[in-house]
């Protein structure tokens, strides 16, 4: 076995070992012991990947990322081509996803943000976030209502996320349906054409 495949081998151990950790734990308990522990790689072998453990956090982002990538691609496999606003709802189901992980990696991810900013990730995000922004204004006929329904459901999200919502499960699961029904919203506030996002910001 080489080097490289050695190396990824590792990283997948932790990776799968911090998504035990957090899931039984909570990000408190994701420390380097802990992980050595779950994976049974050394903690030496741990830091050699990972540095920090913020490092550990951005591994499990990038994870994380790639999950809500098949997140979307399956519901627009199965729903797609019944919505005219595909990525609209494929964004409202991801953020339905992050906000039904108990413990995770999203949850992870976001009070490591809030305590201390990765630059680098956070442009990412932005990155992705404009990415998909760029396509919702081009499938859209009321570009403000798809950015009410999308901000509505990140907000739902991070509430949940940051541990501030008292919403149930079933509470939330009602929301993000209604949020994801074009048919509800189509009599709401139809405009005649769409309104172009302005480049500033405040």
């Amino acid at each position: 076995m080489d080097n490289q495949t050695r190396s990824e081998l590792t990283r997948n151990k932790a990776i799968e070992a911090a998504l035990v950790i957090l899931e039984r734990d909570g990000v408190s308990g994701l420390t380097f012991d802990a992980l050595a522990r779950e994976s049974g790689v050394s903690k030496g072998g741990l830091l050699h990947q990972f540095r920090t453990k913020n490092g550990v956090l951005d591994a499990l982002a990038e994870y994380q990322s790639q999950h809500f990538e098949r997140v979307a691609r399956d519901y627009l496999a199965k729903e797609g081509a019944s919505k005219t606003e595909p990525t609209v709802a494929s964004r409202i189901a991801i953020y339905r996803e992050s906000a039904n992980q108990p413990h995770s990696v999203a949850r992870a991810v976001l009070a490591t943000l809030i305590a201390n900013p990765n630059p680098e990730l956070l442009e990412k995000f932005r990155a992705q976030d404009a990415q998909a922004l760029k396509q919702v204004e081009e499938e859209s006929p009321d570009l403000d209502l798809a950015l009410i329904r999308s901000l509505a459901a990140s907000g739902l999200a991070f509430a949940t996320l940051l541990g501030i919502s008292s919403l149930t499960r079933k509470d939330r699961d009602r929301l993000y349906a209604r949020l994801l029904d074009e048919q509800a919203w189509e009599g709401v506030a139809a405009k005649p054409a769409k309104k172009k996002r302005t480049n500033t910001q405040s």
